[in-house]
């Protein structure tokens, strides 16, 4: 069993209201300073919040192998939704976060004024395209049904997929905030917008579905085998990574835990245990 702590919607609000605003602790060192000029005590745990799989996962190799060395406490606090984790790291609640790509933290610190920003980049989950009644996605025609996220970072990805593959016509220039009203030419196709995570519950009652490739592990799927279509992880600018709140980049803790997240065990864990349905994106610091 794993001993994270699973943070429901409802727990998790109830404990930012609680928590608030409270300030870290203190640490003598300068060298513990944050940008903001706060300071980090180091000797406590540095606290993720991270989605169940990959992310926890990654985590809790990380902790139970290599951040003892390190002298790192490292603690992961899961959750499930894709707003808690952020809305979290801004308030203190939790230090960090493990679960989102670039995209989407622009969109969502753009709508919610927050300032959370990249640390490193650690892997990439292709997003694919599956389904339960077709082998050959040459085989998906007029008439057929299509399911895509319905969020506009991933709604946007899903119909690039499609276009990628010559299932759809997209307007030139629409890139990844493509919208269904931005489709040219559907080629007869049908499509089902819903919220990402219950896109593979719906496989049955569609003839395809894209699913954002986390999602596609816990429903038990192989973006690496039982894909029709997968994306390219070249170029490909949804590589999820550890961010903070702005002005904890310089953490000691944070930093830590960066240099953990990029090492050669992490890139090995992630090859042996995913076997090429996630992908380490080490390489260079997030953009932010």
């Amino acid at each position: 069993m794993r001993k994270n702590i699973k943070i429901t919607a409802a727990v998790a609000s109830a404990a930012a209201l609680a928590l608030g605003l409270s300030a870290c602790g203190t640490d003598s060192d300068p060298a513990s300073k944050s940008e903001t000029g706060a300071k980090a005590d180091t000797s406590k745990a540095l606290v993720v919040a991270a989605s169940p799989t990959p992310h926890a996962d990654i985590l809790d190799f990380v902790k139970k192998n290599l951040a003892e060395k390190e002298g790192l406490k490292l603690e992961v606090k899961e959750f499930t939704g894709y707003v808690l984790p952020n809305t979290a790291t801004q308030n203190g609640q939790v230090d960090a976060n493990f679960f989102q790509h670039k995209p989407y933290l622009d969109d969502f610190n753009a709508k919610n004024k927050t300032t959370i920003v990249p640390v490193v980049n650690v892997h990439l989950e292709p997003l694919g395209l599956y389904s339960k009644k077709i082998k050959d996605i040459k085989d998906i025609k007029a008439g057929q049904t299509i399911a895509v996220p319905n969020d506009t970072t991933n709604g946007g990805r899903a119909l690039q997929l499609l276009a990628e593959n010559g299932l759809i016509t997209l307007k030139d220039g629409v890139g990844t905030s493509a919208k269904l009203s931005d489709i040219t030419d559907k080629k007869g196709l049908e499509f089902k917008e819903l919220e990402a995570a219950t896109v593979p519950r719906a496989l049955n009652d569609v003839d395809a579905a894209v699913i954002n490739g986390n999602y596609a592990i816990e429903a038990k799927l192989s973006p690496a085998e039982d894909s029709l279509a997968l994306e390219k992880a070249e170029g490909n600018p949804y590589a999820n990574f550890l961010a903070v709140k702005e002005g904890n980049e310089k953490d000691p803790r944070v930093e830590k835990l960066a240099k953990l997240l990029n090492s050669d065990e992490v890139k090995k864990f992630i090859e042996d245990t995913y076997q090429g349905s996630i992908i380490a994106s080490f390489g260079a610091p997030a953009a932010s």
